[in-house]
């Protein structure tokens, strides 16, 4: 089952795949801190497997917990010659019998044999990396997706890939409403792909997810940066009367302040800033928009308000209420030019 794909394997240059489009081979390794996306890459892989072989034994290992010989005698070919699929997991905290084992295997893998191997990141097993990279074997590196850029990116992929559409604003809302996790990210994805006759837009993610944490802290920033000084307060208000932290809405106002002057100092159509921030297109429109009511005086002084709510709202101020409302006043009324 793999013999052809790890001769193909071998004669590349560098095998690395991402998370969506890695296929089976003798050997994969899906590496990085990123739970989430290594699930979805084991899920992709085993679902492959199977496809191709629906009678495939599927067997499980765990690195840390390894007995010397298991690995051999796990692949050993089957009397009734159906191929094999074995997932090892906890590769970061491997044993030396493991390490051993691993190394041999990896040299010379058994045909109809596909063996997945799952490291979370750190410096344990590095030989044991390094030999699956110098075979070119195929690599998935799952790491954190901290850029809103790429969360915007994971959530039009994951719309794309069900056939379905959704707006950029909608992208932007929901990625300020539950962008911390990248599971529940993609959860909230299912949910309105599922649910939604037609195109998802803004007023669809508001009613979905608009009394969340992170989205209540970026009403209150998107109303102070387009001026409007009585509905950024009034938000802020009912933010905190209804327990929101004042950490979180400060973080988003140093948000939308950062992406506004990378925006105002940026040469170029938005295409091309876009290329050179490394964000979406859209985004860059909407700065470009936003950034006509601002002065570079009124840029700079809120850009200082925040820093200072921020280390006022983490613990130099007795009054961390005070602070952000005071930030929210000072940069309302910089994005009107006073």
């Amino acid at each position: 089952m793999a013999a052809a794909q790890a001769s193909k394997a071998k004669t590349s240059s560098v095998n690395v795949a991402t998370w969506r489009d890695v296929t089976p081979a003798a050997v994969v390794l899906i590496t990085g801190p990123e739970e989430y996306l290594g699930i979805r890459a084991m899920d992709r892989l085993r679902s492959l497997v199977r496809e191709a072989a629906p009678d495939v034994e599927v067997s499980k290992l765990n690195a840390g917990a390894y007995e010397a010989g298991s690995l051999a005698m796990t692949v050993t070919p089957s009397l009734f010659g159906e191929g094999k699929l074995l997932e090892v997991e906890g590769l970061e905290a491997m044993n030396e019998a493991f390490l051993s084992d691993a190394l041999a295997y990896v040299a010379k893998p058994e045909d109809d044999v596909v063996l997945v191997l799952r490291h979370s990141g750190g410096t344990r097993g590095k030989k044991l990396l390094d030999a699956i990279k110098a075979a070119r074997w195929p690599m998935v590196d799952c790491q954190p997706m901290k850029k809103d850029a790429e969360k915007a990116a994971f959530v039009m992929a994951e719309f794309k890939a069900a056939g379905r559409r959704i707006d950029g604003e909608a992208v932007q809302a929901l990625v300020n409403a539950v962008g911390t996790s990248l599971s529940e990210l993609a959860a909230s994805c299912r949910q309105l792909i599922a649910d939604a006759a037609t195109a998802v837009d803004a007023a669809m993610v508001e009613r979905y997810y608009g009394g969340r944490v992170e989205a209540t802290a970026f009403k209150v920033a998107d109303a102070a940066m387009a001026g409007n000084a009585p509905l950024a307060l009034s938000s802020l208000r009912h933010a905190l009367a209804t327990g929101v932290d004042p950490v979180p809405l400060v973080a988003a106002l140093a948000a939308k302040l950062r992406t506004l002057a990378r925006v105002a100092g940026a040469q170029g159509s938005s295409a091309q800033i876009a290329k050179q921030l490394g964000m979406q297109p859209w985004l860059v429109e909407q700065a470009q928009r936003d950034v006509r009511r601002w002065t570079p005086e009124g840029l700079i002084r809120s850009i200082q308000v925040t820093a200072e709510a921020d280390a006022q709202v983490k613990g130099l101020s007795r009054d961390p209420v005070y602070a952000v409302e005071h930030a929210v006043t000072v940069i309302a009324m910089s994005a009107r030019g006073r």
